[in-house]
């Protein structure tokens, strides 16, 4: 929680829900104790969990009230899609690892986290039949937002995502308006997996299985 406060995190929700979620049922076993900082953990296949400080950052941009439905690119273990369930009405979350996505699976059900509705597939192109959405979080980094997530933003929603090439990015929030996704404000520098898919960098098969 010091990181959290450090990091300027104010919404008390998300305070609370980042206190309650046990942090170390999303982690392989072998990186519990890494669980109880604020770092990022080794999740396998090249992937990465996300600090809780910075997840929270992102996610206190979205602006949740309990009402939203929340599409998640890059699930990963399923820390920050339980926060994000915890926040928001539903979410729906999107990874490209079925192996990653197994385990997620598991870890939300064993938390009573139910509801996520969790796909496997290609996140750059979003999940355009459960769209619109009223927020977007995506945790990889690409030069701009894909134009189909773009698309699947409601009116008035907001999208948070790491710009560049990966390894070292500017996260930001934007608004869609009536002219499209605008910049809303800078959330922080931070370093991130590259977003693999159609819309993002060339997928490496040999990650995914």
């Amino acid at each position: 929680m010091r990181a959290l406060g450090a990091a300027g995190i104010r919404d008390e929700r998300l305070l609370e829900a980042v206190r309650t979620t046990p942090r170390a049922e999303f982690v392989p076993a072998g990186q519990v104790a890494d669980a109880y900082r604020d770092v990022p953990v080794a999740i396998g296949q090249g992937q990465v969990t996300t600090q809780p400080s910075l997840s929270a950052m992102m996610i206190e941009s979205l602006g949740l009230d309990g009402t939203e439905h929340v599409l998640e690119v890059g699930t990963g273990l399923g820390f920050q899609t339980a926060l994000l369930a915890r926040l928001a009405a539903d979410v729906v979350s999107i990874e490209m690892r079925p192996g990653i996505a197994r385990q997620a699976r598991a870890n939300l059900a064993r938390q009573g986290v139910r509801n996520v509705e969790l796909r496997v597939g290609d996140g750059s192109g979003g999940v355009p039949d459960r769209a619109p959405f009223d927020a977007v979080l995506v945790s990889a980094a690409f030069p701009e937002v894909p134009a189909p997530l773009v698309a699947q933003v409601r009116g008035g929603g907001r999208l948070v995502q790491p710009i560049g090439p990966g390894g070292h990015e500017q996260v930001m929030c934007f608004e869609r308006t009536t002219s499209g996704l605008e910049r809303a404000r800078f959330v922080t520098e931070a370093r991130f997996v590259r977003l693999r898919g159609r819309y993002g960098f060339a997928p490496d098969d040999t990650e995914f299985h």
